[in-house]
């Protein structure tokens, strides 16, 4: 017991900040400055937007960006990653408020926290690499659209209709526009959309959002325009920490949604981590590290009003773009945001929600990397499967579901292409020593088959098909040196095909036999019966030559004349060594 906690609080010491972190926080604090402010005036429309999209309205945003910020800056394992509300976590949790209420997502974000801080410990960051591209290209693509369908209500300038399917939402919206149109929203909309779109491709650098969202804030107080509705009031401080939302008795119903996200949270993070890597030279983030971070951010974030958080691309791409070089700048973000809360949350509450729903549709729009979906799409037709139906079932199910599809149809295809590699192919007997005669005699009672890759539960009944029905031969040598995998069900299957085979009075002889095989085929009987006198070989001479004993003891082979010996260097083979 002592142990395992001592090995428990090693393994947390090790996730936690270093002195490292401080002394690249002092390299370039100006620019870190510069930047982090950059990416606060980026985030705040988005924090505001995806706040209002999740239900929970903007102040929930602002918290999470602020609470959940600060602390994935400074526990997070990427110097640059910069954390807070995002579009593909809020795909999540339209349903999760439906159905449990503003309580039921802060309850289900703490328990996220807690999971994705377990994950941490048992050290399981790496494995989120395995991710196939085209299931990150789909489920991106899917999130994309979300967004853009969620948007269409505040667009539109209607009431935002119940239910959390986004296509019944979105038909329901567009419905009641055509009984009230509200054009003045519409243009809000498509103008701030409109100018972050084209801002971005003359400067990405530059915060056309938050210039788009002050325009149509002035233009809105100025004229007076009714249709165009604001957010509403904001608080000017963050609420007090608080654990008055937790209902013990209905945190059994929420275990699955928190599961969902704390893996969207985990996938998401890493993945923004490692565009952050690759936009810099000499970054390399700590995936295990960036999960703690994430973890304690989503703990802490529901005690301040806070929605579940994760590493944001676009934001973090604004940060290294800016010229971030550490920590410093994504706290920076997190600050001037809190900032923001304090001194200007009435101005902030006057902003049209037709305007955050323009900056959420222009967002959606540029997560669509339309040269990495061709790309995906030309590879290969299995690639191109896997990213439609991962799209397709982000819109039509939900994230989590779109990714297991997406892992289970990409882990079928994938096994079905190893499968295809295995072969078994009917070989030569190797001269060897014998003579022509004796090799022709030979060749009449015995086949020799090489099995080529893997032998596993995908490819191995194939290989039964093609083994039982092996002609009428005495025996029969398997060459298994290149075998490259075997699992349970190969081993099965080939115990089976030796059964049979030796039912129609066929022996079976193997060679080359890997140590790291044996296991597995003793584990079920195979490697017994292929001991049987001695019918295991090292190399394949030695199991043609021990087919040979095998047919002279039947009968069917005269057995070799004796040899004497051969000189060697005036002595005979007897006398030397």
């Amino acid at each position: 017991m002592t142990s395992a906690l001592t090995q428990i609080g090693s393994r947390i010491t090790a996730l936690l900040p270093g002195r490292r972190d401080l002394v690249e926080m002092r390299r370039d604090p100006r620019r870190d400055l510069l930047a982090g402010l950059t990416v606060a005036i980026v985030a705040l429309p988005l924090a505001l937007g995806f706040g209002v999209s999740s239900g929970l309205g903007a102040e929930a945003g602002l918290a999470t960006a602020v609470v959940a910020g600060a602390l994935a800056a400074v526990f997070g394992g990427s110097n640059l990653q910069v954390s807070g509300p995002t579009g593909a976590m809020t795909v999540v949790l339209v349903p999760i408020v439906a159905q449990h209420g503003p309580s039921g997502v802060l309850a289900v974000g703490l328990m996220a926290g807690v999971m994705l801080v377990a994950l941490a410990l048992l050290r399981a960051g790496k494995y989120m690499q395995y991710v196939p591209a085209p299931v990150v290209e789909g489920f991106t693509l899917g999130i994309a659209c979300v967004i853009g369908l969620q948007q269409i209500p505040n667009v539109l300038g209607v009431p935002k209709p119940e239910g959390d399917r986004v296509l019944m939402v979105t038909w329901q919206a567009l419905e009641e526009f055509v009984k009230n149109p509200n054009w003045t929203a519409v243009a809000f909309a498509l103008v701030v959309a409109a100018v972050m779109l084209t801002g971005a491709r003359w400067r990405p650098t530059s915060p056309f959002s938050i210039l788009a969202v002050i325009a149509a804030t002035i233009v809105a107080e100025t004229v007076g325009l009714d249709a165009a509705k604001p957010i509403g009031n904001l608080p000017s401080r963050l609420p007090a920490p608080s654990l008055s939302f937790l209902d013990m008795g209905a945190l059994g119903s929420l275990l699955a949604p928190a599961v969902a996200v704390a893996a969207l949270a985990a996938l998401e993070s890493l993945l923004s981590a490692s565009v952050a890597d690759g936009m810099t030279v000499g970054q390399k983030h700590d995936p295990d590290r960036e999960l703690f971070g994430q973890g304690l951010a989503n703990i802490a974030a529901p005690l301040f009003g806070g929605v579940p958080a994760t590493g944001a691309i676009a934001r973090t791409a604004v940060n290294v773009r800016t010229g971030a070089g550490s920590r410093l700048a994504a706290l920076v973000h997190a600050a001037v945001l809190a900032m923001i809360v304090f001194a200007a949350a009435p101005l902030v509450s006057r902003i049209p929600l037709a305007a955050l729903a323009g900056v959420l549709l222009a967002t959606a729009i540029r997560m669509v990397e339309v040269g990495s979906l061709r790309a995906m799409a030309k590879a290969t037709r299995s690639d191109a499967l896997i990213l439609v139906l991962t799209a397709i079932a982000t819109l039509a199910l939900d994230l989590v579901y779109a990714v297991i599809i997406g892992l289970v149809v990409a882990g079928a295809l994938a096994l079905r292409a190893v499968a295809k590699q295995a072969r078994l192919d009917q070989v030569p007997l190797d001269r060897g020593d014998h003579s022509v005669e004796e090799h022709a005699l030979l060749a009449e009672h015995i086949v020799a088959y090489r099995i080529d890759g893997p032998l596993f539960f995908a490819a191995a009944h194939r290989f039964l098909l093609e083994l039982a029905e092996v002609a009428d031969v005495r025996v029969v040598i398997l060459r298994m040196s290149r075998v490259t995998t075997i699992d349970a069900t190969g081993a099965l299957v080939l115990k089976d095909t030796v059964n049979k085979l030796n039912r129609r009075g066929i022996v079976v002889m193997a060679s080359g036999i890997r140590s790291g095989q044996r296991q597995v085929l003793q584990s079920v009987g195979a490697l017994e019966l292929l001991h049987l006198e001695g019918r295991a070989y090292a190399t394949t001479p030695e199991a043609i030559q021990g087919a040979r004993t095998y047919l002279e003891g039947v009968g069917l082979l005269p057995p070799l004349p004796a040899q004497k010996p051969r000189p060697v260097g005036g002595k005979t083979e007897e006398s030397v060594g």
